[in-house]
């Protein structure tokens, strides 16, 4: 079945391959957060976005690869509830911005900045520092698709509009630069944008609403 990117907590992982590298989508409790198992299919290699919940879960669909790494968007705790059973059952990295590792419980194996690159297998990823929702939030970008990048967002960008800053008019305000500069400026429309809750999305489905979520504030 063609992939969509719908997923519920307690069922299947929504699954797709684009240049060699395979993209496996779960919903994780208790929150609803997406999680992300990015792997090399040359070398099985295998990074996470977000050890958001359900250990035993990411465990088994990390399978017979080998974890390189799990990457934290931010620091909020509903994406961190699995991460130290993750780090312990498998002795992976963890990556993370500066500003938000203190939030982790722990300890950041490898702070990474905008712009660093990422490698998973013979996959290069590139960090977008996006400061708003957290000081330390990342989204993490492949442009090995040919026509088509793939965008990890965590939750600084969904369908319909920025991640949440509660209302802080600096927050917002640094949230959507970065967003128009960072991602929207440089990215095409066929950007595929992976949030860290609910369905997929693209730059081309959310580009005619940013003078509106201007307006509007949040």
């Amino acid at each position: 079945m063609a992939y969509t990117g719908e997923v519920a907590v307690g069922g299947d992982p929504d699954v797709r391959e684009v240049a060699g590298l395979r993209i496996t989508k779960v919903a994780t409790p208790p929150f609803e957060n997406n999680c992300y198992l990015l792997r090399c299919l040359a070398t099985g290699e295998t990074l996470l976005v977000d050890a958001a919940g359900d250990a035993p879960r990411l465990l088994e669909l990390v399978g017979d690869g080998r974890l390189v790494g799990v990457l934290e968007t931010h620091g909020h705790w509903d994406h961190q509830q699995a991460l130290a059973e993750v780090v312990q059952a498998t002795g992976a990295p963890v990556l993370a911005h500066r500003a938000d590792a203190g939030e982790l419980p722990v300890p950041v194996d490898r702070l990474v900045e905008d712009g660093d690159r990422v490698t998973v297998g013979r996959a290069t990823l590139t960090v977008i520092h996006l400061e708003g929702h957290t000081p330390g939030s990342l989204a993490l970008l492949f442009e090995g698709d040919p026509g088509q990048p793939h965008l990890w967002s965590g939750d600084s960008l969904f369908p319909g509009g920025p991640g949440n800053t509660q209302k802080d008019a600096d927050r917002f305000t640094s949230l959507m630069d970065d967003l128009e500069r960072k991602v929207f400026g440089p990215l095409p429309d066929s950007t595929w944008v992976y949030p860290g809750h609910g369905r997929d999305t693209t730059l081309a489905a959310e580009r005619p609403s940013l003078p509106e979520w201007r307006a509007r504030g949040w």
